[in-house]
């Protein structure tokens, strides 16, 4: 949830905790579907190779604050390094601008 601005980002976002979880992260999943996603933590830059589907990806710090934002990272490209990210939210294309998500906005999990 952006707390900043009172919107959802997504509904069902998995955890990505582990070493290997991580690694795999969303490779040969299916395409994700409104309110879908993932997090990834801790994670300072994410790639986009292999991947056949574009996402919205949001870096966040350990205060919650969103420091960066990658709408519609393409398969094949990667983000840069984000040293003061914490996390980081892969998401289905148009989220970012669906929920009006800027730089500096707290972004707030729950568990379901």
């Amino acid at each position: 949830m952006n707390t900043t601005r009172g919107t959802l980002l997504g509904t069902s976002v998995r955890v990505a905790d582990g070493w290997w979880s991580r690694l795999r992260g969303l490779l040969g999943a299916p395409t994700l579907e409104a309110g879908e996603g993932l997090v990834l933590i801790p994670c300072k830059a994410v790639h986009m190779y292999g991947m056949k589907q574009s996402l919205d990806v949001v870096f966040v710090g350990s205060d919650g604050k969103v420091v960066a934002m990658y709408p519609g990272l393409a398969p094949g490209q990667r983000s840069k390094v984000h040293r003061e990210s914490h996390s980081v939210f892969e998401l289905p294309p148009s989220t970012i601008e669906g929920s009006d998500t800027e730089l500096g906005d707290t972004v707030r999990t729950e568990p379901a």
